[in-house]
């Protein structure tokens, strides 16, 4: 049962780490990003 939930969690954070860079190859998003953060000064 442990090995099962290591495997999930795994997968999980691959998951999690490729969408985040698949945004890194949207500019128009982080241009985005970038202003909203700047808006917020």
């Amino acid at each position: 049962m442990k090995r099962w939930s290591t495997w999930v969690s795994t997968g999980l954070a691959v998951a999690v780490l490729l969408a985040v860079f698949s945004l890194y190859t949207r500019p128009d998003f982080l241009l985005t990003v970038a202003n909203q953060l700047w808006f917020c000064f």
